[in-house]
């Protein structure tokens, strides 16, 4: 396969890989979330903070499908809202994550005193669980949205980095960029014209994996108090009020996890999609 056809043939296999079986289907998942994500103030006639008269704490019914709180609010609701706020964190930071472990794993490999320290660095930042990290961003900035941003983008740089690293190591060995380089070609020219290219699908399943990973940490976070701050709504706070009220609405519980596992399933099943073509076959 040469340089010139790789371009046009990436696309047309990930438009495939989305288009049939599990990419699909991960896609169909994930896009009725944030489907209803956006079209939360269309779905319920609540707002996530307003306190519904005589609602304390209501099982499953037709007007609270998840119940409602401890504090008379509709839990659906809130859900709802909650999802605008987690994708919102997860969107903005993995691929600022992507772009900037990215960037630092194409100079490590072009030059051996940068690769020493992007690796070193790496190894510190992979040494913490994403967790701790998170309880020692919030222990200085205190809680909210910013430390589960930085989270996120703390664990998507060694990731990335050396994901194009090693994918541009590998392909600068390949004939053709050995010719193009023979005949003068810059280093520049290089990286865009066939290490970018050759990566590209790699990156992209990489990106689904992460966005999988990133609602797990941004839900743990917000779910242990160090994330989005009360009354603000989000999955794991949700979820957190949820757990000393289980044996008065045990919907009240289901909704934000279900969500929860319907994303992080969906970026699964389109990385396995995405993987499958890669490989040469859409499952």
């Amino acid at each position: 396969m040469s340089a010139l056809t790789l371009p046009t043939r990436l696309p047309r296999i990930r438009r495939g890989a989305l288009t049939h079986g599990r990419g699909l289907i991960g896609l169909v998942l994930v896009g009725l979330v944030i489907l209803a994500g956006l079209l939360a103030p269309l779905l319920t006639p609540y707002s996530p903070d307003q306190q519904i008269s005589g609602a304390n704490l209501l099982g499953a019914s037709a007007h609270h499908l998840f119940g409602t709180d401890e504090v008379n609010r509709d839990v659906l609701t809130r859900v709802l809202y909650g999802i605008r706020i987690d994708l919102g964190i997860c969107l903005v930071a993995v691929p600022l994550g992507a772009a900037i472990g990215g960037l630092i794993g194409l100079v490590a490999s072009q030059w051996g005193s940068a690769d020493v320290v992007a690796q070193r660095a790496f190894d510190v930042i992979l040494a913490f669980p994403p967790i701790i990290l998170g309880l020692g961003l919030a222990a200085i900035t205190g809680p909210g949205v910013l430390p589960v941003v930085f989270v996120v983008i703390g664990i998507e740089l060694p990731l990335f980095g050396r994901l194009v690293r090693g994918a541009t190591l590998k392909v600068r060995e390949l004939p053709y960029v050995d010719a193009a380089e023979s005949m003068g070609a810059g280093r520049t020219w290089v990286i865009r014209k066939h290490i970018i290219p050759n990566i590209a699908d790699a990156l992209i399943v990489q990106l689904a994996l992460s966005a999988s990973g990133a609602v797990f940490v941004d839900s743990a976070m917000n779910f242990i108090g160090v994330g989005v701050r009360p009354p603000t709504p989000s999955l794991g706070g949700v979820l957190a009020d949820a757990m000393a009220q289980l044996g008065t609405n045990n919907m009240y519980a289901v909704g934000p996890l279900l969500i929860i596992v319907i994303l992080v399933l969906g970026f699964q099943l389109m990385a396995q999609g995405l993987l499958a073509a890669r490989r040469g076959g859409v499952r």
